[in-house]
């Protein structure tokens, strides 16, 4: 039975806002040297396409599922589109039918809950929430330690409330984009336990 949830994002969203998509194929047992040779690949076309941010891979932990996870961020629905329904992607995808078990399953994110949210599985996935808590909290420490003096000279001539708008709007960019999705990565064998 397929576990497809081919979702795609909201239309009505707006054009710029950051998109993760995470798309999970269940590798066949003794095709995953093909399969990493297809991630390498595919992911080497998407890199070609407009608003592509970035993509992380989460790979099959031992003596767990032969799931793996294509975590990929672009910067606006219409690029993430473009690619979705590009005839590239199209042409991967039917290569990498005879390597995984089912469809592939895809899931859209469109805000902070790509933090934590892997996609659904038979599993329950969702972290707990002092794990999910101490790991904002480590984000939210390295943001304040590494970038905040480096900026406070040049916002000390703003204006109070300018300047923790500026703070708080730099803080949310960098734990969504850059410092959650490598923390999430990093300690996914404690964070999914």
């Amino acid at each position: 039975m397929s576990n497809v949830v081919n979702s795609q994002p909201d239309r009505s969203m707006s054009k710029h806002h950051h998109v993760t998509a995470v798309i999970t194929h269940r590798v066949r047992s003794g095709r995953e040297a093909g399969y990493e040779n297809w991630i390498k690949g595919i992911s080497a076309d998407a890199r070609q396409f407009a608003g592509h941010l970035g993509v992380n891979i989460l790979r099959p932990q031992p003596g767990g599922s032969s799931d793996y996870v294509i975590v990929l961020q672009f910067d606006s629905c219409p690029h993430l589109n473009d690619w979705l329904n590009s005839d590239i992607r199209k042409g991967w995808i039917d290569r990498v039918q005879p390597l995984i078990q089912e469809q592939e399953s895809v899931q859209v994110l469109t805000g902070l809950e790509g933090w934590f949210q892997l996609p659904a599985q038979a599993a329950p996935t969702a972290p707990k929430r002092y794990k999910q808590a101490f790991l904002v909290w480590v984000g939210v420490m390295l943001v304040s330690l590494l970038v905040h003096p480096l900026l406070a000279p040049i916002m000390q001539y703003l204006p109070w409330l300018l300047r923790v708008a500026v703070s708080v709007a730099i803080t949310v960019g960098l734990l969504s984009y850059v410092i959650m999705p490598r923390l999430t990565q990093w300690f996914r064998g404690w964070l999914f336990a």
